[in-house]
């Protein structure tokens, strides 16, 4: 008798859990469609079904297209943060808003409710009584939602008639742990809402097709327009997109229907339904069934996630196959929909869970189907490629270097980090691939395709509850009797970098004896692996240890022992992983030379060459040779020799540095660069001069790593050894040395941007202070301002001459610090090059230099897209003179910022200029050829 009531009592808890689950709460909506206007007429009821075991006394509503309401909400912010200006100078037509909200019950009593200006796009409806467990209440909403244009986020309205819904209508939020969460649109793809049963009735114009996953049946069908009935259980939310002709294709199998426009024109539909059937099967049998009967995998939401790599490079040189990339797309972009619609989790806090069982399928897949597809594809048969490391790594190894890169430099994120506070590179690329590659270092330890069994696992969980990291956790452990709270506390929740290596190795025919050293401290487990002629011959995982250890294995006629060959760890230093275990020079890396750019191979020692061609005015064009070490990440020591022939001079010259670059994890003081740099060139067409600059960069940082202010140390001292000129007159100070301390302190996002710079600088003649402050400001209208206030004085100054000075319009660069073509002219084109520094003029003016102080603001007003009014004015004081006032103002054509510029006086001290004889010699210009400055207008976003 007791067993069957503890039976009876199982079943009805489990029905209970499941009901509570299937019973959530029930979205009724009627939508009228203004395709012309955008603009979504809405009545809405909200069946709120209170599963908590708390009285609540508000509901929580996510309106999350009210973020794109004007240039303060967290979405904007967000924007201009990742330095985007499109929404920022938006008109307000192509901006969404959800306006004219009432809310009230069936008894059209109104209910009061609110939202912050901190959070715009959460609606906080007031209950008139508190809603007590397992009971429920009904609201009613009128409202209607401008859709904004899908150029910010790609969601929207577009130019020609489709409208892609996302986030569209309000519904109820998430509640966990005695709260709704109230989380705000940061562009992220990460809506808490709570799952709701829908139905949905759409009115569209007539001339419109609509694709959605609901299911989905005709109601009305007239000349004027089409009702749709749409409806779905258990969702978070579901897809819905308009249009005037429908480009999705249906692909059906026995379980369900797949509606996909993903570009694959150059594939055939049949080529099309191989890859999407394939990629389902292995899907459903790695995780389980789809729980609804049509899934919609789109175009738009691939390049909202695209596979980076395969996005990257331009079509006439992708080294894999049509049939290849539509394939990995698709493969990616149905898992992104695949788990959002069928894992019911917190996928701002839990982000980690939904990317590592993503990308822990993916590498699965490849290995599975495709096991020989190297990262480059088929540029790795290339044999002018075949020294490259980058080609000749398996496709599946790229993930790690994406998650290296980040950790080289300091920039990698605990993967337990909520998404909203991830770096951009880490939130789409790096956090996303280190958490696959974490789930397959677990099942890879645990053995017996344990995270597979626990995925499934968890997958039917989420058929029974809403979900979180810790029900993940807990499924993991189920699966295992061994010990894993080290993968959690480690791997997830912290940035420990871990670092392995072995220390001393004994071995004999039978055995060998080897001590393991933990750089790092962090204790995981760590295979080993026997290697004979490129053959894995043994491989056993070392259980983790607290500190330095002695291990025996047997040797299985391994001439050498690798630590994590398959890179199953996420290690940050491969290269001191393996010994040799034949007689002479076992840790002895040949060289190898490579052409450009590589990533890192552990078991050469990489020599990269590049040619350089520079140019000067003195040296003419330098042809040279670039010898360095750096690869694609990052490394503790680098060293970069650039010797190059002078055209003109017919002599050597070149540039040289040493740089040991070191991080600390834990400070905001994160990283500190040791480097000794040294060039030879010509300043004047008869003299050379030697430059050596031995110096300290320290780099400081906020606690939140997405806070764009950045602030640095930087001490140097800069030895310079100058030839004596014929033609340079003044050779009072052919050699000097320098020492120079700076502090750097900026906040730069899109919309404006604030530098501060302290500089003091001793040398046995002179001493000097200065300080600059730089603002920009970039309106709604697209207008921008810019202001630069400079403040320099001499602390002591016994020089003889005004190479020290500071230099009105053009310093004189004793410090050889700035990119200058003709360094030592005073006429002609060469002297009218542009270099904003110290006091900043365009004009040059009777008072060029100042021996004692000055003091200018410069300022610059954008009054056509790159048309810009300038204006300078400023105070100039030398010895035994009174202090000058000074100004210029002219016209700037900021065509390239920092690459090309021009700018045409028009009014100084000089008078009307733009009225004066040859006027050409007054315009000044700024031409760079440097590609870094360029890259880093583009990296900025990421980092």
């Amino acid at each position: 008798m007791k067993t069957v009531f503890k039976i009876l009592l199982t079943l009805v808890i489990s029905f209970a859990a499941i009901n509570s689950m299937m019973a959530q709460h029930h979205n009724t909506l009627f939508v009228d469609v203004d395709a012309e206007t955008h603009v979504l007429h809405i009545k809405q009821e909200i069946e709120y079904f209170n599963t908590s075991t708390d009285s609540i006394a508000v509901i929580v509503l996510n309106d999350w297209n009210n973020a794109y309401s004007n240039t303060q909400t967290p979405l904007a912010l967000r924007f201009s943060d990742e330095f985007y200006r499109g929404f920022h100078l938006a008109k307000d037509a192509e901006r969404g808003k959800t306006s004219n909200i009432s809310i009230f019950n069936k008894e059209h009593l109104f209910y009061s409710w609110n939202r912050t200006k901190l959070n715009p796009d959460i609606i906080t409806v007031n209950l008139p009584n508190k809603l007590a467990p397992n009971e429920k209440t009904v609201l009613r909403l009128n409202y209607d939602v401008k859709i904004p244009h899908n150029k910010y986020t790609k969601y929207g309205y577009d130019d020609f008639g489709n409208m892609h819904l996302k986030s569209w209508f309000l519904t109820p939020s998430r509640y966990e742990n005695h709260d709704f969460k109230r989380y705000s649109n940061e562009n992220l793809d990460d809506i808490a809402n709570a799952v709701n049963d829908f139905d949905v009735e759409l009115k569209v114009g007539k001339n419109f097709e609509i694709i959605t996953d609901l299911d989905t049946k005709v109601e009305i069908d007239n000349e004027d327009f089409i009702t749709y009935k749409l409806n779905g259980k258990n969702r978070v939310d579901f897809s819905l997109i308009i249009s005037p002709i429908s480009n999705f294709t249906s692909f059906k199998n026995d379980s369900f229907e797949v509606l996909t426009n993903l570009d694959g024109d150059k594939i055939t539909p049949i080529a099309q339904a191989q890859a999407i059937d394939c990629v389902v099967r292995f899907v459903k049998r790695l995780i389980g069934d789809y729980p609804f009967k049509k899934i919609v995998i789109s175009q738009t939401d691939y390049e909202r996630n695209p596979f980076y790599g395969l996005n990257q490079l331009p079509s006439f040189i992708r080294p894999f196959t049509d049939e290849f990339t539509f394939e990995i797309k698709f493969l990616k972009t149905y898992l992104n929909v695949f788990l959002n619609n069928s894992l019911y989790l917190d996928n701002r806090k839990d982000s980690w869970v939904h990317n590592g069982i993503q990308v822990y399928i993916m590498m699965k897949y490849i290995e599975e189907n495709h096991p020989d597809t190297k990262m480059l594809g088929s540029a790795a048969s290339y044999k002018i490629l075949k020294s490259f490391n980058l080609t000749n790594l398996d496709f599946n190894e790229q993930y790690s270097y994406f998650y290296m890169l980040m950790a080289r430099k300091n920039l990698d994120q605990a993967l337990g980090e909520p998404k909203d506070k991830l770096i951009k590179f880490n939130e789409q690329i790096a956090s996303k691939y280190r958490a696959g590659l974490s789930l397959r270092f677990l099942n890879s330890y645990l053995e017996n395709d344990a995270v597979s069994q626990s995925i499934r696992n968890f997958y039917t969980l989420n058929n029974k509850k809403q979900t979180n990291a810790l029900d993940f956790e807990n499924t993991l452990k189920k699966q295992t009797s061994k010990d894993i709270d080290w993968f959690f506390k480690t791997i997830i929740y912290s940035r420990d970098l871990i670092d392995y290596k072995f220390n001393k190795v004994t071995k004999t025919n039978d055995s060998i004896q080897f001590t393991l050293k933990n750089k790092t401290g962090i204790n995981v487990p760590v295979p080993i692996y026997g290697i004979k002629n490129g053959e894995i011959v043994l491989k056993k995982w070392l259980e983790p240890v607290s500190k330095d250890s002695i291990f025996s294995i047997e040797r299985n006629d391994a001439n050498k022992i690798v630590l994590n060959y398959k890179n199953e760890v996420p290690e940050f230093n491969l290269r001191n992983n393996w010994k040799s275990l034949k007689t002479f020079f076992p840790n002895n890396r040949p060289i190898k030379f490579v052409f450009m750019k590589d990533l890192e191979d552990p078991f050469y020692n990489q020599l990269l060459y590049v040619p350089t061609l520079e140019y000067n005015l003195y040296d003419g064009l330098t042809p040279g040779l670039r010898l360095h070490n750096k690869t694609i990440l990052d490394k503790p020591f680098t060293f970069n020799m650039n010797p190059s022939y002078s055209t003109n001079a017919k002599t050597i010259s070149g540039s040289g540095s040493f740089t040991i670059n070191k991080n600390y994890r834990e400070s905001r003081l994160y990283n500190v660069k040791y480097s000794l740099s040294g060039s030879y060139s010509h300043y004047a067409p008869d003299a050379t001069y030697t430059r050596l600059n031995p110096n300290i960069l320290m780099q400081i940082r906020e606690k939140d790593f997405r806070d764009n202010k950045k602030q640095l140390i930087y001490f140097r001292n800069v030895m310079v050894n100058r030839e004596k000129s014929a033609i340079i007159t003044d050779n009072s100070t052919e050699n000097y040395s320098v020492f120079n301390a700076k502090y750097i302190n900026t906040k730069t996002e899109i919309t404006k941007h604030l530098n501060f710079v302290s500089d003091i600088q001793f040398a046995n003649n002179f001493g000097k202070l200065s300080g600059e402050i730089e603002y920009r400001k970039l309106f709604e209208n697209n207008h921008k301002v810019n202001f630069r206030l400079y403040i320099g004085s001499f602390l002591y100054n016994n020089t003889q001459s005004d190479f020290f000075s500071f230099g009105l319009d053009r310093p004189t660069d004793y410090l050889f610090d700035y990119g200058f073509y003709g360094r030592s002219e005073s006429t002609g084109f060469y002297s009218q090059q542009f270099i904003l520094a110290e006091g900043g003029f365009k004009s040059k003016l009777n008072t060029p230099f100042a021996n004692q102080w000055m003091s200018t603001i410069n300022s610059a007003y954008n009054i056509w897209n790159w048309i810009e009014v300038y204006g300078d004015a400023g105070l100039v004081k030398n010895k035994y003179q009174q202090a000058n006032f000074v100004f210029d103002s002219g016209i700037r054509l900021n065509l390239v910022t920092d690459y090309f510029e021009m700018y045409f006086p028009v009014y100084s001290s000089n008078g009307w200029e733009i009225s004066q004889n040859r006027y050409k010699e007054k315009i000044r210009f700024v031409i760079t050829f440097s590609p870094k400055i360029l890259i880093n207008l583009f990296n900025r976003k990421w980092f």
